[in-house]
C-alpha cells in the first residue's frame, strides 16, 4: 500500500485545519502501523527503564536484606521485561518487508531505518516570554507565527515517503537554524525540553538544547531516504537509478550529520553508529548497481561474465565490511542482530554468485581458433591476485581438462557459500520468516548444484585444486550526496522582528525609546547609516533629536508607526522628510553591553543508559579560569567545572570518550549554518 496525501478538500469539514503537503498522519498503510507500534513500545521500555532504576536506586540505599531479596527478584522481572520490549523493538526494524515495493519481487530485501520518535513540544509561553522580555515586542502578535512552527513540527512526525516529505523535514530543519538564532541565546536556556527515543534501544534523551531537535530530524532525513530507497521498484531501470540515488543521499545525510554534530547523546546517533549506517547505505546503493546491470539478462559470453564476476564480488566485499563493523564494539550492543547476519547472507550470497560466473566462463567457454588469447588472459588474470601453484592462466585456457578441473574448484567454493548463507538464515528466527530471502538462497544454491553436476563425473579425488579468491573491481563508483538544504526555500516564521544579522538572541537590547522629531530648516541634526535596520550616525550633540534623547548608534525601528526595521536609508530619509514641518514621533532602540555574562548550568537527561555516564556542566566564568587545574580521572555523576567561553556546554559523555575532555566549538551564525562544527554539548 503506497502512502497517499489527503487532499485539502477532505479536511475541510473538520475545520479551518488541513494536512501540510509532505504529511500524511491518516495514511493507513503497513509503514505508518510499524510506526505507531514503535511509538507505544518506546513508551513501554521507558517505563520499564524508570521502574529499573527505581529499583536500582533503592538497591543502594537499603541495608535490610529482606528488602534487598525482594528488590533483586524485582529487578531480575524489570529486566526480563525490558529484554523482550528491546526485542520487540528489534523485531519492527528488521520488518522490511512493509518498506518494500508492493509489486512481486524476486530481489532480496533492502533495509531501511526507522524514524525516531518524539514528544511533543509546546513553544508557545517560552517564545512568548523571550519574544515580550528580549526584543521587547508585544508576544501576542507572534501567536500565529508560533502556531506554524508548531504545526510544521507536528506534521514531521508522521511524513510522507516521498520527495514531499523530505522537502517538509528539511524546511523544518532549515526554519530551526532561525529560530535557534532568534531565542536560543548562549548564555541560558529558554524552558523548552526536547525528547527523542533512540532508534535501536528505545530510550529517551531529553535536553533543552536545540541541537538535538536539528540532529534528529536530520537522523529522520537520512531515515526517510532509506525509505523511498525500498521502495523503489527493482524490476525497472528507472527504479534502480531512483532506488541508487535515495541510498546514496540517505548516506550523506548521515554521513553531515556525524561531521557537523558531534558527542551525541543518543546510541543511533553516535559517530560509531552513523559510520556502519553509512557504510550500509553505500553497499545497499552498490547491491542496486549490480541489479541494474544485470536487469536486462547477464549474456553467456567470457568478457561479459568476467565484468560480472567482479561487479558482483565488488557487492561480497562491502557487505563484507558492512558486516565487520557491525560486530565491533559499541556498536555491536545497539545494533539489531538480524541486521548484522543479513549483511553476512548477503556478503556470502554475493561472493558464491561471483565464484559461480567464474565456473560459467571456464567450462562453458573453450578457446577457439579465432578468439584472441592474450586478451582472454589479461581478462582472466583481473580476477585473481594469485593463481594456484603450477597453474599458468594461458595453459589453463588451452588445456580443456586444466580449465574443467579449475571451473569445478569454483563451483564447488560457490555451494560452500551458499551453504553458509543458508545455515546462518536458518539461525536467525527473524530471517527465516522472509520468504522471499529464502526463495533466492534456494535458487541460487540449487543452481549451483546443477552446474556441479553438468561436469564430468571424473575423481574429483584426483583433483587438489583449492578455488581462489577473487579481485573486486567495479565501473560504477558509489559515493555519498551530500544534502543539498539550498535547493529548499523557506522564509523566517519570524520575519517581523527584524533582520537576523541584528536582531538575535546573541545581542540584547533596550526597549523602544520615543524620540520627537522637529525640523529646523529642512536639518534633522544627524545622518543615517548602514543596511536595514539604518543607524544614527554623526549625531549633533546640540540638535534637538539629542536633547530629547537619541543618541550615537541607536538603531531606527519605526518612524511614525509604520515599522523600519526592514527598511534601508533612502527609504527611512523619505519618510522622515514627507511629514513636513508636523514632528513625527521615531522609536529607537541601543544595544546593551553583554560584556557581563550569567553563568550557564545545563543538564542532559537519559534514561536507561547501559552504562555509568558522566555528565558535566560548565559555567561560563572568563575571570575564574583555572588551566593549571587537570579533571579527575572519575567524575561523579553530576559534578561542575569551569571551562572558558568556547568550550561552554553540557556535556555527556558516550562510553569511548575521555572524561574531561572537550573540543573548541565553533559558533554558529545566519550565514555559516550548515558550514560549521556544533555539538550537542
Amino acid at each position: 500500500m503506497t502512502d497517499a496525501l489527503l487532499p485539502r478538500q477532505a479536511a475541510e469539514p473538520a475545520g479551518d485545519g488541513y494536512f501540510r503537503k509532505g504529511c500524511n498522519p491518516l495514511a493507513e498503510t503497513g509503514r505508518s502501523k510499524l510506526q505507531n507500534q514503535r511509538a507505544v513500545l518506546n513508551q513501554q521500555i521507558l517505563r520499564a527503564v524508570r521502574m529499573r532504576a527505581g529499583a536500582e536506586n533503592l538497591l543502594r540505599a537499603t541495608t535490610n536484606n529482606k528488602v534487598r531479596e525482594q528488590v533483586l527478584l524485582e529487578l531480575s522481572f524489570v529486566n526480563s521485561d525490558l529484554q523482550i520490549l528491546k526485542e520487540e523493538l528489534e523485531g519492527l526494524n528488521i520488518s522490511v518487508e512493509v518498506y518494500q515495493n508492493a509489486e512481486e519481487t524476486f530481489s532480496i530485501p533492502l533495509v531501511p531505518l526507522g524514524l525516531k520518535e518524539t514528544k511533543d513540544v509546546d513553544f508557545t509561553l517560552p517564545l512568548k516570554d523571550f519574544i515580550q522580555e528580549h526584543y521587547s515586542q508585544d508576544s501576542s502578535e507572534y501567536e500565529d507565527e508560533i502556531a506554524d512552527l508548531m504545526d510544521l513540527r507536528q506534521a514531521c512526525r508522521t511524513p510522507s515517503r516521498d520527495e514531499a516529505g523530505i522537502e517538509m523535514l528539511i524546511s523544518y530543519f532549515l526554519q530551526l537554524g532561525y529560530v535557534e538564532n532568534r531565542f536560543f541565546p548562549p548564555t541560558r536556556h529558554i524552558g523548552v525540553l526536547f525528547t527523542w527515543y533512540d532508534s535501536f534501544t528505545g530510550v529517551p534523551v531529553c535536553q533543552q538544547n536545540l541541537l538535538l531537535e536539528k540532529a534528529s530530524v536530520l537522523f529522520n532525513i537520512g531515515a526517510l531516504y532509506t525509505q523511498i530507497g525500498t521502495r523503489c521498484n527493482r524490476q525497472t531501470q528507472a527504479g534502480l537509478e531512483n532506488a541508487v540515488d535515495a541510498f546514496q543521499k540517505a548516506a550523506g545525510v548521515l554521513s553531515y550529520l556525524k561531521e557537523t554534530f558531534t558527542h551525541t547523546p543518543s546510541y543511533d546517533m553516535s559517530p560509531a553508529m552513523l559510520s556502519v549506517l553509512v557504510k550500509m547505505m553505500l553497499a545497499q546503493a552498490q547491491e542496486c548497481v549490480f541489479e541494474q546491470i544485470g536487469l536486462s539478462g547477464i549474456r553467456n559470453e567470457f568478457f561479459t561474465l568476467v565484468k560480472m564476476t567482479q561487479e558482483v564480488a565488488k557487492v561480497g566485499e562491502v557487505y563484507m565490511l558492512v558486516n565487520t563493523a557491525m560486530n565491533q564494539e559499541p556498536v555491536k550492543e545497539n545494533i539489531p542482530y538480524s541486521w548484522s547476519k543479513l549483511a553476512q547472507i548477503k556478503s556470502d550470497h554475493y561472493k558464491a554468485l561471483a565464484h559461480y560466473f567464474t565456473a560459467t566462463l571456464l567450462c562453458d567457454h573453450e578457446l577457439q581458433p579465432g578468439d584472441d588469447e592474450d586478451q582472454q588472459e589479461k581478462a582472466l588474470s583481473q580476477l585473481y591476485d594469485c593463481v594456484p601453484e603450477g597453474l599458468m592462466l594461458l595453459d589453463v585456457l588451452k588445456d580443456k581438462v586444466q580449465r574443467k578441473q579449475l571451473g569445478k574448484a569454483h563451483v564447488r567454493k560457490a555451494i560452500v557459500y551458499h551453504e553458509e548463507a543458508l545455515r546462518v538464515c536458518g539461525l536467525c528466527k527473524k530471517l527465516r520468516n522472509i520468504e522471499v530471502l529464502q526463495e533466492v538462497l534456494t535458487a541460487a544454491h540449487k543452481r549451483s548444484l546443477l552446474k556441479y553436476a553438468q561436469q564430468e563425473t571424473e575423481d574429483d579425488f584426483l583433483s587438489l585444486i583449492q578455488a581462489p579468491d577473487i579481485l573486486s573491481k567495479t565501473e560504477h563508483k558509489i559515493e555519498t550526496i551530500a544534502p543539498q538544504f539550498s535547493k529548499v526555500k523557506v522564509k523566517d516564521f519570524f520575519h517581523k522582528l527584524g533582520p537576523l544579522t541584528v536582531f538575535s538572541a546573541k545581542q540584547r537590547w533596550t526597549a523602544p525609546r520615543t524620540i520627537c522629531l522637529h525640523h529646523e530648516a529642512g536639518e534633522l541634526g544627524f545622518s543615517l547609516k548602514g543596511g536595514s535596520p539604518v543607524q544614527i550616525y554623526c549625531l549633533d550633540p546640540a540638535c534637538p533629536a539629542a536633547s530629547a534623547g537619541l543618541k550615537e548608534g541607536d538603531y531606527i525601528v519605526s518612524v511614525g508607526g509604520v515599522d523600519c526595521k526592514w527598511l534601508g536609508v533612502s527609504e527611512v530619509l523619505e519618510k522622515l522628510k514627507s511629514v513636513g514641518k508636523q514632528p513625527v514621533e521615531m522609536e529607537v532602540i541601543s544595544c546593551q553591553d553583554t560584556a557581563a555574562s550569567l553563568h550557564s548550568k545545563s543538564a542532559t537527561y537519559s534514561m536507561g543508559m547501559q552504562k555509568t555516564y558522566s555528565l558535566i556542566c560548565l559555567a561560563m566564568d572568563e575571570d575564574k579560569i583555572d588551566q593549571t587545574k587537570k579533571a579527575p580521572l572519575k567524575l561523579p555523576f553530576l559534578s561542575w567545572g569551569t571551562k572558558n567561553r568556547q568550550k561552554a556546554a553540557s556535556t555527556l559523555c558516550l562510553p569511548s570518550a575521555v572524561a574531561g575532555s572537550s573540543q573548541t566549538k565553533k559558533k554558529l551564525s545566519p550565514f555559516t549554518l550548515f558550514n560549521t562544527e556544533s555539538s550537542l554539548y
